[in-house]
C-alpha cells in the first residue's frame, strides 16, 4: 500500500463524513448514557458490551475521532483526551509505576520534558536522558530493564531527525514499550509501521489546523496473546489486561489505570472541531511541508549576516541525509532562527507583520515564538541547551500562505535587528 498524500485526502474525508443521516459528525455533548437493563449495565462496566459508560471514559463523538486517527496511524485503536499532554499523561501514568524508568531520546518539547523529569520524577518514575545517536547508551539502558523509551518524531524545537526504525529495533529485541510523539509529522511517518507500540499527539496541532479545538490522542498497536512484548516479566502488573482484553490490551490498560481516575478525557465539541480539521489534514500537511523547505532556502540565501535559519532540507543541517532518506515528504512545520541574543531575537519578532507570535505550532497560519524566555524560561542554562534551546532561537511554523510573503516579512524584520 502506497500511503500518499492521495491515500490520505481519500482515507480522511470517506471517514469524517457519512453517507447516510447528518454527513457532518455528530456531536454527542451528553456527561452520562443510560442503560437498558442491569444486565446491560454489567456488561457495560465488564467491557463486555461496546455502548457508552460515562463521559469520563469516553463517548460516541470521540469514539469517532479514534477510529479515524487509528486508521490514519496504522494502528489497532486509539484514546481521545483533553490534550497532548493529557495523552502523554495517560500513558506514562497506566504503564509506569514508581520504581520503574523511562529513557528519553533526544531533547523535548517544554512540557514532555517536565512531565517526566519534574512530575513523574516526584511520583517515584526515574529518567535518562540521552541523544538521538546514542546508540550504546541506549542499548545499556535498555539492557538494563527499563520501562519506557519515549521520543518524538522530530525534535520540538531542536528539529534533530532521530532514526526511528532502528530504536524501534532495539526496542523490539529487548522487549521495551517505544512510545513516539508524532505531533509534528502527521502522515509525514508513520511509526507504528516502524516497530512502535504507541504514538501521541497533540490534536490541538497539524490535525486541527485552526487553533480552535485543545485536545491530544494516543494510538496502540493490536497486543499479541501469545507472545507480546508486554508479557515481559518486567510488565507482570500488566499482564491481566493481555489475558482478559488480548488484541486490545493497550485500551482498557490506559482507560482504567490513567482515564478513569485521572479524567484526561476528550470533550465532544473539541474531537468535533478536529475531526472537521482531518478532512484537509492532508491537503495541509503537504502545501506546509514544500512551503517549510521553500522558505527555509530563501532566508538561507540573504538574511543579513548574525542570523542562522536552520532546517533539515538545508545541506548544511547535522540531519539532511536522514530527511532525504527518512523524511521524503518533509519532516513538519517546524524551522528555527538563531539570532545570537534575547534581545536581537525581540527585535526581529516585534518587526514581523505577517506572522503571529504564540505558544502554538502546526497552524494554518505562520507562527513564531521566542524559546528561552517562554515555553523553556524556568529552564535551567544545562536542561535548556539539551532540548536544543539556545538564548536567540526563534521557533517558526509554517503555515498556509504564499511562502515568499512569509520569506519576506522574516528577511523585513531581520533588517530591524
Amino acid at each position: 500500500m502506497q500511503y500518499d498524500f492521495d491515500y490520505f485526502n481519500t482515507l480522511l474525508v470517506q471517514n469524517v463524513g457519512s453517507k447516510t443521516g447528518p454527513i457532518a459528525p455528530t456531536v454527542v455533548p451528553s456527561a452520562a448514557f443510560g442503560y437498558e437493563s442491569a444486565e446491560e449495565a454489567e456488561g457495560i462496566f465488564s467491557g463486555e458490551v461496546t455502548k457508552p459508560l460515562y463521559a469520563r471514559v469516553g463517548n460516541p463523538t470521540n469514539g469517532k475521532l479514534e477510529s479515524i486517527v487509528a486508521k490514519m496511524e496504522g494502528g489497532f485503536g486509539a484514546i481521545a483526551t483533553a490534550s497532548g499532554m493529557g495523552a502523554l499523561s495517560m500513558v506514562t501514568t497506566a504503564l509506569l509505576k514508581s520504581g520503574d524508568e523511562v529513557l528519553c531520546v533526544g531533547g523535548f518539547f517544554g512540557g514532555t520534558y517536565t512531565l517526566v523529569n519534574e512530575t513523574l520524577k516526584r511520583f517515584g518514575v526515574a529518567n535518562t536522558f540521552c541523544g538521538i545517536e546514542d546508540f550504546d547508551y541506549m542499548e545499556e539502558k535498555l539492557a538494563s530493564g527499563v520501562k519506557m523509551v519515549l521520543m518524538e518524531s522530530v525534535g520540538n524545537p531542536s528539529l534533530r531527525l532521530p532514526d526511528i526504525k532502528r530504536i524501534a529495533d532495539l526496542c523490539s529485541h529487548y522487549e521495551t514499550l517505544l512510545v513516539v510523539d508524532n505531533t509534528a509529522t502527521p502522515l509525514l511517518v508513520r511509526p507504528l509501521d516502524m516497530g512502535a507500540d504507541i504514538v501521541v499527539h497533540s490534536s490541538t496541532k497539524n490535525m486541527s489546523g485552526h487553533s480552535a479545538a485543545l485536545g491530544g490522542i494516543a494510538v496502540f498497536r493490536a497486543v499479541s496473546p501469545e507472545n507480546d512484548k508486554l508479557l515481559n516479566a518486567k510488565y507482570a502488573d500488566l499482564h491481566k489486561f493481555v489475558k482478559k482484553a488480548g488484541k486490545k490490551a493497550f485500551i482498557p490498560i490506559c482507560k482504567k489505570r490513567a482515564i478513569r481516575d485521572m479524567g484526561m478525557t476528550a470533550n465532544a465539541f473539541g474531537s468535533f472541531l478536529t475531526m472537521l480539521g482531518l478532512e484537509t489534514l492532508a491537503l495541509r500537511v503537504e502545501r506546509v511541508n514544500r512551503s517549510v523547505a521553500k522558505v527555509a532556502a530563501l532566508l538561507d540565501a540573504s538574511l543579513p549576516e548574525g542570523i542562522e535559519v536552520n532546517h533539515p532540507s538545508l545541506s548544511k543541517s547535522e540531519d539532511h541525509d536522514r530527511y532525504k532518506s527518512d523524511f521524503a515528504n518533509g519532516c513538519g512545520p517546524l524551522l528555527t532562527l538563531e539570532c545570537g541574543t534575547p534581545e536581537r531575537a525581540f527585535r526581529l519578532l516585534d518587526a514581523l507583520k505577517l506572522v503571529t507570535l504564540t505558544a502554538n505550532i502546526g497552524d494554518n497560519r505562520t507562527l513564531a515564538l521566542h524559546m528561552q524566555s517562554t515555553i523553556y524560561s524556568d529552564f535551567s542554562e544545562e536542561d535548556r541547551r539539551f532540548n536544543g534551546v539556545t538564548d536567540g532561537l526563534i521557533r517558526v511554523s509554517i503555515g498556509l500562505e504564499d511562502p515568499e510573503m512569509i520569506a519576506e516579512d522574516f528577511l523585513q524584520a531581520a533588517e530591524a535587528v
